[in-house]
């Protein structure tokens, strides 16, 4: 056997060599470079779209709120009282309505629609004029050039104090519309840790005051709402207590003022006749009964008083936004040679496409 000889193997006429390729893209790039006139026009045209739409972006305002939630539940020696108090039939509210909102679900209350439509419809002086929130993002967003000419839309309103009760479909589907759109692109709400019970809330728009009392109104909305759930049944123990305390105290009173009128009609009564004491010995018994009873709901009202501050959630506000508000604006710089990369990478796209595609119509 010859040892000089080497076996060769053909490849496959699909199968292109390294040094195939190599020539190929220097190829291809020479042609680039021959087409450097269009490419150039290309990205000078991509870099001025990108300039003018720089040019005519609005800047986006921020507004950012942060607040701390403390929720406490009643302990240690109103809990004993409470639980004392629990025996004898009476409910001082301890049980912590509204936990349902606590942690993270807070979060998602803040971004439902019910909390988003109160705090469009709180209305507020802006510039000067007394509107609604929904109604300033109708006039800011320009909506009502798009109604024109559309009966059912142009002559809808969101008037300060109307009655949400009596809002028509079509109201009521502007109002979904607007909080699809601000959950989607305009609210953020997150804690600031994980750990912490820091809340922040952040608002972005085109329009400064917009983003400012928008994110100002939400907060307090959800604020009063939250406060309101958790002491809802607490509240209700107060009042009940307390109209049960000032019925009593009336009683006493009218029992008092009854010994006095009978010691007055009879100051001194004959020592024979027991009958004419009956009188002042029964609003005496009323009088002892009534002062006994009164003690001890006034107690129970003191603790349904603690029971409810207790329940009480806090809630306060870190930081509020401050005009002149964070300015979020696309820089025209950026935007010229991002427009002209693009329009330039499009273009070399194009070429190549079609230089390919009569490549494989002049070999069929």
């Amino acid at each position: 056997m010859n040892k000089d000889y080497m076996p060769t193997v053909e490849l496959p006429e699909d199968e292109i060599s390294l040094k195939d390729l190599i020539l190929k893209m220097k190829e291809w790039w020479r042609f680039l470079l021959s087409k450097w006139v269009i490419i150039l026009i290309a990205g000078i045209i991509g870099g001025g779209l990108g300039l003018t739409y720089a040019w005519l972006k609005k800047p986006v305002y921020k507004a950012q709120l942060s607040f701390a939630l403390q929720d406490e539940k009643a302990g240690g020696g109103l809990s004993s009282a409470m639980g004392l108090a629990s025996q004898f039939g009476i409910d001082l509210g301890g049980g912590g309505a509204g936990g349902e909102f606590s942690g993270d679900n807070l979060l998602e209350l803040m971004k439902s629609r019910s909390m988003v439509e109160k705090a469009l419809l709180t209305a507020d002086t802006i510039n000067g004029k007394r509107e609604t929130l929904a109604e300033f993002y109708i006039n800011f967003n320009k909506l009502r050039e798009g109604w024109k000419g559309k009966p059912e839309l142009e002559n809808i309103h969101f008037l300060p104090g109307a009655d949400r009760s009596k809002f028509t479909l079509k109201q009521d589907s502007i109002l979904g519309v607007f909080h699809k759109a601000l959950i989607t692109n305009n609210l953020t709400v997150d804690k600031v840790d994980k750990k912490l019970s820091i809340i922040s809330l952040s608002v972005s728009s085109t329009n400064e005051l917009f983003s400012k009392y928008f994110a100002e109104v939400l907060a307090k909305v959800v604020s009063d709402f939250y406060v309101q759930t958790k002491t809802e049944k607490a509240v209700k123990n107060v009042a009940i207590l307390q109209r049960q305390t000032d019925s009593v105290r009336r009683a006493l009173n009218a029992a008092i003022s009854g010994v006095a009128l009978s010691v007055d009609v009879n100051p001194n009564p004959n020592p024979l006749l027991q009958t004419l004491r009956v009188p002042s010995q029964k609003k005496t018994v009323d009088v002892t009964a009534n002062s006994a009873i009164l003690s001890e709901l006034v107690k129970n009202l003191e603790m349904a008083k603690m029971s409810l501050l207790q329940e009480t959630p806090l809630i306060q506000v870190i930081d509020r936004p401050i005009l002149p508000l964070e300015k979020n604006k696309l820089s025209r710089a950026i935007s010229l040679i991002v427009g002209g990369i693009i329009a330039a990478i499009l273009i070399i796209i194009i070429i190549s496409l079609r230089a390919i595609y009569k490549d494989i119509l002049s070999d069929e």
